[in-house]
């Protein structure tokens, strides 16, 4: 494999907005919807179809649950998603390197 293969990309983090998620998910231990979509710009649905396909990746964790009556779905990443980023940012700056 050549250091400049960027097939070797993963495209399901390879997105703006997956990777804006994935990007903001390691940084914290979870984030709900709307801290997600507020952080990246994005519409409900627009959101939810990446975070459908994160999450169908296993590379994301849901949890739905009320609080005050009010329903609040939070996300986190996995352990396969942990390492899957890395491997990402990983395979991108060997990319960039001289």
């Amino acid at each position: 494999m050549s250091e400049f293969d960027y097939q070797q990309l993963d495209d399901i983090i390879h997105s703006r907005i997956r990777l804006a998620v994935m990007a903001l998910l390691i940084t914290v231990e979870e984030a709900d919807f709307n801290f997600l979509k507020e952080k990246v710009h994005a519409t409900d649905g627009n959101l939810s179809v990446h975070l459908k396909k994160l999450e169908e990746a296993e590379y994301v964790s849901v949890k739905k649950e009320f609080i005050e009556r009010k329903p609040r779905t939070a996300y986190s990443l996995t352990r396969k998603g942990r390492k899957a980023f890395e491997a990402y940012l990983d395979h991108l700056e060997k990319m960039i390197k001289k």
